[in-house]
């Protein structure tokens, strides 16, 4: 079950790779993701010093008036992985025309985790093409239920 999602992603980029993470939140934060609080558009992902953080990601306090008054909704989150998968973000990150997006975060268990993909951005016209064949097997498999 997806808590929130970047729902524009898949359009506006081609999906090569997928990842999971768990995130370093504050408690209040975990609260307002599971009211399903927070934007993930904008965001990305990047490596610096061995680790992976989330940049960019909108999570508003789940209370006002119990945050402290220096709470900041789009502070940097560091991304809890394995060495690994680091290294492989990193390989992916320095490759010219790659970038790191977030696609969702979702419960697994009572952990949240936030799910990643290295993706090549689309021009305009993949987009058109990307539209125009998800259409087109809309119908076919329309026509092919009302047999």
């Amino acid at each position: 079950m997806s808590l929130i999602e970047h729902k524009k992603a898949r359009l506006d980029y081609e999906i090569l790779e997928e990842f999971e993470a768990g995130i370093e939140l504050l408690g209040p934060e975990v609260k307002s993701l599971r009211a399903k609080l927070g934007k993930l558009e904008g965001a990305h992902i990047t490596v610096r010093g061995g680790e992976a953080y989330l940049i960019g990601a909108s999570i508003p306090p789940y209370q006002t008036g119990n945050m402290p008054k220096d709470y900041d909704a789009t502070r940097n989150r560091k991304l809890l992985m394995t060495k690994k998968e680091i290294l492989a973000l990193g390989a992916h990150e320095s490759q010219k025309g790659l970038t790191i997006v977030p696609l969702r975060v979702y419960n697994k268990g009572k952990n949240l985790k936030l799910a990643l993909a290295v993706a090549r951005g689309r021009k305009k016209y993949d987009k058109r093409a990307v539209l125009k064949e998800r259409d087109s097997k809309r119908d076919i498999d329309r026509s092919l239920k009302n047999q």
